[in-house]
Protein backbone atom coordinates (compact mmCIF):
# COMPACT_ATOMS: atom_id res chain seq x y z
CA UNK A 1 0.00 0.00 0.00
CA UNK A 2 1.51 3.07 -0.96
CA UNK A 3 1.73 6.24 1.41
CA UNK A 4 -0.73 9.32 1.22
CA UNK A 5 0.67 12.25 -0.70
CA UNK A 6 1.19 14.44 2.04
CA UNK A 7 -0.63 17.90 2.18
CA UNK A 8 2.89 20.01 1.11
CA UNK A 9 2.98 17.61 -1.85
CA UNK A 10 -0.73 17.80 -2.78
CA UNK A 11 -0.40 21.61 -2.53
CA UNK A 12 2.42 21.60 -5.09
CA UNK A 13 0.64 19.29 -7.51
CA UNK A 14 -2.32 21.26 -7.70
CA UNK A 15 0.17 24.49 -8.44
CA UNK A 16 1.22 22.30 -11.63
CA UNK A 17 -1.76 21.43 -12.97
CA UNK A 18 -2.48 25.06 -12.59
CA UNK A 19 0.59 26.05 -14.87
CA UNK A 20 0.01 22.82 -17.06
CA UNK A 21 -3.63 24.44 -17.43
CA UNK A 22 -2.43 27.84 -18.17
CA UNK A 23 -0.05 26.36 -20.89
CA UNK A 24 -2.04 24.04 -22.67
CA UNK A 25 -4.70 26.81 -23.13
CA UNK A 26 -2.30 29.34 -24.00
CA UNK A 27 -0.59 26.89 -27.00
CA UNK A 28 -4.60 26.35 -28.07
CA UNK A 29 -5.18 29.72 -28.17
CA UNK A 30 -1.97 30.08 -30.67
CA UNK A 31 -3.08 26.55 -32.71
CA UNK A 32 -6.76 28.02 -33.58
CA UNK A 33 -6.30 31.72 -34.46
CA UNK A 34 -2.31 32.50 -34.51
CA UNK A 35 -2.72 34.73 -31.60
CA UNK A 36 -1.37 34.91 -28.32
CA UNK A 37 -3.70 35.63 -25.15
CA UNK A 38 -2.10 39.53 -24.83
CA UNK A 39 -2.60 39.82 -28.79
CA UNK A 40 -6.14 38.48 -28.76
CA UNK A 41 -6.85 40.87 -25.35
CA UNK A 42 -5.73 43.60 -26.91
CA UNK A 43 -7.69 42.82 -30.21
CA UNK A 44 -10.38 42.74 -28.28
CA UNK A 45 -10.47 45.82 -26.55
CA UNK A 46 -9.33 47.74 -29.85
CA UNK A 47 -13.13 46.23 -31.13
CA UNK A 48 -14.85 46.79 -27.84
CA UNK A 49 -13.84 50.55 -27.56
CA UNK A 50 -13.62 51.60 -31.49
CA UNK A 51 -11.04 53.66 -32.25
CA UNK A 52 -8.29 54.55 -29.67
CA UNK A 53 -5.50 55.28 -28.35
CA UNK A 54 -2.31 52.77 -27.76
CA UNK A 55 -2.31 54.57 -24.40
CA UNK A 56 -5.78 53.88 -23.73
CA UNK A 57 -5.45 50.68 -24.92
CA UNK A 58 -2.62 49.78 -22.26
CA UNK A 59 -5.10 51.14 -19.41
CA UNK A 60 -7.21 48.96 -20.39
CA UNK A 61 -5.49 45.75 -20.62
CA UNK A 62 -3.35 46.52 -17.18
CA UNK A 63 0.11 46.43 -19.78
CA UNK A 64 2.98 48.92 -20.20
CA UNK A 65 2.20 50.97 -23.04
CA UNK A 66 5.70 49.76 -24.54
CA UNK A 67 4.12 46.51 -24.72
CA UNK A 68 0.89 46.93 -25.86
CA UNK A 69 2.50 49.07 -28.90
CA UNK A 70 4.86 45.88 -29.80
CA UNK A 71 1.74 44.00 -29.92
CA UNK A 72 -0.10 46.64 -31.95
CA UNK A 73 2.17 46.28 -34.50
CA UNK A 74 2.36 42.36 -34.59
CA UNK A 75 -1.19 43.24 -35.06
CA UNK A 76 -1.01 45.47 -38.53
CA UNK A 77 1.38 42.96 -39.86
CA UNK A 78 -1.34 40.81 -39.69
CA UNK A 79 -3.55 42.78 -40.97
CA UNK A 80 -6.03 42.78 -37.76
CA UNK A 81 -5.87 46.47 -36.64
CA UNK A 82 -4.88 49.88 -38.95
CA UNK A 83 -3.72 53.01 -37.17
CA UNK A 84 -5.39 55.59 -38.21
CA UNK A 85 -5.29 59.49 -37.48
CA UNK A 86 -7.90 61.26 -35.66
CA UNK A 87 -9.89 64.07 -37.53
CA UNK A 88 -9.87 66.18 -34.55
CA UNK A 89 -6.04 66.32 -34.18
CA UNK A 90 -3.39 64.74 -36.31
CA UNK A 91 -0.93 64.26 -33.81
CA UNK A 92 -3.24 61.80 -32.26
CA UNK A 93 -2.81 58.02 -33.88
CA UNK A 94 -5.97 55.74 -33.19
CA UNK A 95 -6.02 51.65 -33.33
CA UNK A 96 -8.76 50.64 -35.48
CA UNK A 97 -9.97 46.76 -35.66
CA UNK A 98 -10.02 45.50 -39.68
CA UNK A 99 -12.53 43.76 -41.48
CA UNK A 100 -10.26 41.02 -41.06
CA UNK A 101 -9.87 41.79 -37.18
CA UNK A 102 -13.37 41.66 -36.31
CA UNK A 103 -13.87 37.77 -38.17
CA UNK A 104 -10.89 36.79 -36.45
CA UNK A 105 -12.50 38.13 -33.10
CA UNK A 106 -15.71 36.09 -34.03
CA UNK A 107 -14.06 33.08 -34.14
CA UNK A 108 -11.45 33.49 -31.59
CA UNK A 109 -12.01 30.54 -28.84
CA UNK A 110 -12.45 32.59 -24.89
CA UNK A 111 -9.65 33.47 -23.01
CA UNK A 112 -8.87 31.16 -19.95
CA UNK A 113 -9.07 34.17 -17.28
CA UNK A 114 -12.71 34.89 -18.52
CA UNK A 115 -14.25 31.44 -18.05
CA UNK A 116 -12.06 31.72 -14.40
CA UNK A 117 -14.16 35.05 -13.53
CA UNK A 118 -17.05 33.23 -14.49
CA UNK A 119 -16.29 30.18 -12.18
CA UNK A 120 -14.96 32.87 -9.27
CA UNK A 121 -18.25 34.66 -9.09
CA UNK A 122 -20.31 31.79 -8.85
CA UNK A 123 -18.46 31.74 -5.11
CA UNK A 124 -19.70 33.10 -2.21
CA UNK A 125 -18.01 36.79 -1.69
CA UNK A 126 -15.65 34.92 1.70
CA UNK A 127 -14.76 31.66 -0.72
CA UNK A 128 -13.37 34.49 -3.06
CA UNK A 129 -11.54 36.65 -0.04
CA UNK A 130 -9.88 33.06 0.93
CA UNK A 131 -9.02 32.08 -2.26
CA UNK A 132 -7.56 35.54 -2.62
CA UNK A 133 -5.58 35.41 0.43
CA UNK A 134 -4.37 31.73 -0.22
CA UNK A 135 -2.98 32.65 -3.52
CA UNK A 136 -1.80 35.93 -2.40
CA UNK A 137 0.87 33.90 0.40
CA UNK A 138 1.39 31.19 -2.34
CA UNK A 139 2.75 33.85 -4.85
CA UNK A 140 4.79 35.65 -1.64
CA UNK A 141 6.22 32.22 -0.78
CA UNK A 142 7.65 32.22 -4.51
CA UNK A 143 9.07 35.68 -3.80
CA UNK A 144 7.03 36.61 -6.58
CA UNK A 145 4.72 38.58 -4.71
CA UNK A 146 6.43 42.17 -6.70
CA UNK A 147 6.40 40.61 -10.34
CA UNK A 148 4.45 42.76 -12.51
CA UNK A 149 1.50 40.54 -13.89
CA UNK A 150 -1.52 41.58 -15.79
CA UNK A 151 -4.47 39.76 -15.33
CA UNK A 152 -4.33 37.38 -18.47
CA UNK A 153 -3.53 34.02 -17.93
CA UNK A 154 -0.68 32.79 -20.47
CA UNK A 155 2.40 31.17 -20.11
CA UNK A 156 5.69 32.26 -21.23
CA UNK A 157 6.75 35.56 -22.39
CA UNK A 158 3.62 38.28 -22.94
CA UNK A 159 3.90 38.90 -26.51
CA UNK A 160 5.76 36.49 -28.24
CA UNK A 161 4.68 35.85 -31.75
CA UNK A 162 3.83 32.27 -33.10
CA UNK A 163 6.17 29.78 -33.88
CA UNK A 164 8.78 32.41 -31.88
CA UNK A 165 11.64 30.95 -29.66
CA UNK A 166 10.92 33.86 -27.23
CA UNK A 167 9.37 31.33 -24.78
CA UNK A 168 12.73 29.15 -24.68
CA UNK A 169 15.17 32.38 -24.06
CA UNK A 170 12.84 34.74 -22.09
CA UNK A 171 13.01 32.62 -18.65
CA UNK A 172 16.69 32.91 -19.24
CA UNK A 173 16.72 36.37 -19.79
CA UNK A 174 14.64 37.13 -16.73
CA UNK A 175 16.84 35.14 -14.59
CA UNK A 176 20.04 36.96 -16.08
CA UNK A 177 18.15 40.13 -14.86
CA UNK A 178 17.34 39.27 -11.36
CA UNK A 179 20.48 37.90 -10.66
CA UNK A 180 21.85 41.37 -12.04
CA UNK A 181 19.16 43.37 -9.69
CA UNK A 182 19.95 41.00 -6.60
CA UNK A 183 23.45 41.60 -6.83
CA UNK A 184 22.99 45.21 -6.76
CA UNK A 185 20.73 45.58 -3.76
CA UNK A 186 23.43 43.30 -1.68
CA UNK A 187 26.30 46.15 -3.13
CA UNK A 188 23.81 48.58 -2.54
CA UNK A 189 22.75 47.40 1.31
CA UNK A 190 26.68 46.63 1.68
CA UNK A 191 27.64 50.31 1.27
CA UNK A 192 24.61 51.79 3.21
CA UNK A 193 26.39 49.39 6.37
CA UNK A 194 29.56 50.67 5.67
CA UNK A 195 28.22 53.90 5.72
CA UNK A 196 26.44 53.51 9.24
CA UNK A 197 29.59 51.33 10.80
Amino acid sequence: MSNPLSSEDQIVGAIRRIIRAVDVHSRRLVDECGLTGPQLTVLREAGRLGQTTVSALARVVHLSQPTVTGIVDRLERQNLVERVRATHDRRTVNVSVTVIGHKMLNRAPSLLQDRFRRELMKLQEWERTMTLASLQRIAEMMEAESLDASPVLISGPIDAPAGSTASQTEPAKSKNTNNRLKKKHDETTNLELEATE
